[in-house]
């Protein structure tokens, strides 16, 4: 089975268990769901933002060295 097969399969049975069973798999992943969630600090998600506002403006396409550049200067200033 590949892993979009699996997701889907865990997603249904996450979706249909009772409360407690939700609970203690909430707690099994519960550190690795929280440092997931502090990767998008607020200033990641506001250059996202940024980003994606210009490009609806006027659909401008940054060549993937480019953006790799801001992305190295973007996290080297957030150390």
């Amino acid at each position: 089975m590949n892993t979009a097969g699996i997701r889907e399969k865990l997603h249904r049975f996450i979706d249909s268990i009772e409360d407690k069973k939700a609970a203690a798999i909430y707690t099994l992943f519960e550190d690795s769901i929280k440092n997931r969630e502090e990767d998008y600090t607020e200033e990641f998600k506001a250059e996202l933002d940024r980003r994606y506002a210009e490009y609806k403006k006027d659909g401008k396409v940054i060549p993937r060295d480019a953006m790799d550049k801001r992305i190295k200067k973007m996290l080297t200033k957030s150390k």
